[in-house]
């Protein structure tokens, strides 16, 4: 039992300290992070709920994909995220809406994916293959979704529309990983990975504009003091 929940549990960890030590110059609370991390953990439940009344209408892979899983999920992410982090005064920058997010998404991806080794017999093949791709899968979602959070925060105009993005976005994202898997359409592992590597890539590109821009906003203090 401790060794699936080990497995379970390793990659959350992994990300987490990878997401934090890029908020380096300007660190969120501790406090608002693990509310953030708790309140995505256990809004799992309500999507329990919603998913299986979804499921009793329609079990096509292009619904499942992105109505079911896409759009219930990343919803629930958004509303944690959004109603305890979008207007504290902590908010201060763009890199904080990118760790919010990964902060809400990876509480999300804790209690799913516990769920799913916890349940499986062959518990090591799915924690590993979940630790490699669904977990930072959730972490890749929640950075476009933290990226396009901050620009309707800081935005002097078009804000609803960023702020439409937020959530928008992560769906589509999340629809065209899930229905890669579920189409089993030919070649799709193929077609998997390069999704992936593109996940990553657009991930990376928009968390380390944010980090930029935090050590620049960091260094431009420090000179005024």
């Amino acid at each position: 039992m401790l060794n699936m929940i080990a497995i379970a549990l390793a990659p959350t960890i992994a990300l987490l300290i990878f997401i934090y030590q890029k908020d380096r110059y300007d660190r969120e609370p501790a406090q608002i992070l693990f509310k953030l991390f708790i309140f995505g953990f256990f809004s799992t439940i309500p999507v329990y709920y919603v998913e299986k009344f979804l499921l009793s209408f329609n079990q096509s892979p292009l619904y499942v994909a992105f109505v079911v899983a896409g759009l219930t999920e990343e919803l629930f992410k958004f509303l944690v995220t959004y109603n305890i982090a979008f207007k504290i005064y902590e908010y201060n920058e763009k890199l904080d809406g990118i760790i919010y997010s990964v902060f809400t998404s990876l509480g999300f991806a804790t209690a799913e994916n516990l769920l799913y080794v916890l349940n499986q017999r062959n518990f090591i093949y799915t924690g590993i293959f979940r630790g490699i791709f669904s977990v930072p899968g959730h972490m890749l979602f929640a950075i476009s979704m933290g990226y396009y959070l901050s620009i309707a925060k800081f935005a002097n105009d078009k804000g609803s529309t960023y702020l439409i993005m937020s959530l928008v976005i992560p769906i589509i994202l999340h629809g065209i990983y899930d229905y890669i898997l579920f189409s089993r359409v030919y070649g799709y592992f193929i077609l998997f990975i390069a999704f992936i590597l593109f996940l990553w890539k657009s991930g990376l590109k928009k968390l380390n504009l944010y980090v930029r821009e935090s050590k620049e906003r960091f260094e431009k203090n420090n000179k005024h003091k």
